[in-house]
């Protein structure tokens, strides 16, 4: 596996780690993190990065995606498309990379061949942050309009709007999708799926920079301190607070791997941490390896190499289903601040198409083309009509 973290310094670090058994045998194993490359690619601060099982992304505030394939350990190339700050970017499975910038326009990438499939203005001011359900079917967005914006991927469009009181500035779903949380400030928002409604909130001692779930009840929680905290989303309440670095932290990310369950946190401080998880939530992790990079870090990832280290895909998930998206919509309707909408999107192709690029919709060039052959079919037989009625009466 390898831990990858971005910094203001412009450069995205790779240390490769590998678990070893002790010398003394038993059960416990060594975690050393090793460097592995430094690569310079931006001309401004990384301040997004996302991981599949062949590439690494990462954002810029220089406005362009890079690429690195980890398995040849080169550079890809990059994604010029947007017309300001990167500020999240998210892979779903190996095909499909969708990204987030402050032009307020979100894009989905074909990941094999990366062109972008579609390209949609998003929020009237910046796309702050996005999430995609696991089922990939939904989308779900944040930005500066004040607004939480729900995207169908299946037909690439808008499926509601729900006006919130102040910027969110992240949005996360949960491992089975079955609920998902929206943070504004140090006020975490918790969401039901099958009622699109608050169920609770959540308020942290400081402003929330991170969030990760490690299960589908548990939420790690860190904010503008050195402490990360784990909250129950059920119970609304703090199961335990460890101090995990010197300054804030600014990222985190979680994942399985068989016998270890880990959460990385990344901060200010220059350091990269791997702490293993109990299985109690309520006792405190312990550390298992970290690494000083000397740079202030923004954002973080962990690339593991092989597709069948990670136990989300085992995870069964609630797939939303139209009477759930059409419950939500009533309820949204009644609460009276909700706005729902099917926009026309720009788009760079006239097909209209979803992820995959297809369409199951006749597109309107078609029923123009079946309006004028219906017109030319009238008119035919309207003169065939009259030719035989000229005949008759001669």
């Amino acid at each position: 596996m390898e831990l990858v973290a971005g910094c203001y310094e412009q450069v995205l670090f790779g240390f490769a780690v590998h678990p070893e058994s002790k010398a003394s045998g038993g059960h416990e194993q060594t975690w050393t993190p090793v460097a592995d490359f430094t690569h310079h690619a931006h001309t401004a601060s990384l301040s997004a990065v996302a991981v599949n099982s062949r590439f690494v992304v990462t954002g810029s505030k220089d406005e362009t995606i890079h690429i690195y394939d980890m398995k040849k350990k080169i550079d890809h190339g990059s994604l010029v498309h947007h017309n300001g700050t990167i500020t999240c970017l998210k892979f779903h499975g190996n095909r499909h990379l969708i990204s987030g910038a402050e032009d307020g326009v979100i894009c989905v990438w074909d990941a094999k061949k990366w062109e972008c499939l579609k390209s949609i203005k998003a929020h009237r001011g910046h796309v702050t942050f996005l999430s995609i359900h696991p089922s990939g079917k939904l989308a779900l967005s944040v930005g500066t309009d004040k607004t939480l914006r729900t995207w169908n991927l299946v037909e690439g469009r808008s499926a509601f709007i729900k006006n919130i009181k102040q910027n969110a500035h992240i949005v996360e779903w949960s491992p089975r999708g079955e609920k998902y949380v929206v943070v504004i400030l140090n006020n975490i928002d918790v969401y039901r799926l099958d009622t699109a409604s608050v169920s609770g909130i959540i308020t942290n001692e400081k402003r929330v920079s991170s969030v990760t779930f490690v299960s589908e009840s548990v939420l790690a929680v860190a904010g503008d301190e050195e402490v990360v905290r784990f909250f129950d989303t059920d119970s609304l309440t703090c199961l335990c607070e460890f101090k995990a670095h010197e300054n804030r932290v600014k990222d985190m990310f979680s994942f399985e791997i068989p016998g270890h369950h880990v959460i990385v946190t990344a901060s200010s401080d220059g350091f990269v941490k791997m702490w293993k998880l109990k299985q109690d939530k309520k006792v405190p992790p312990s550390l298992l390896c970290e690494v000083n990079t000397k740079a202030r870090l923004t954002c973080l990832g962990v690339w593991l190499d092989r597709v069948t280290d990670t136990k989300e895909s085992q995870l069964p998930v609630a797939e939303p289903s139209v009477s759930e998206e059409e419950q939500s919509k009533d309820n949204k309707k009644e609460s009276g601040d909700t706005v729902q909408e099917e926009e026309r999107q720009s788009k760079p192709n006239t097909k209209k198409r979803g992820l995959t690029g297809v369409s199951n919709k006749p597109t309107k060039g078609s029923s123009q083309v079946l309006t004028k052959k219906r017109k030319m079919v009238e008119k035919l037989e309207k003169k065939k009509r009259k030719k035989e009625k000229i005949r008759t009466m001669q």
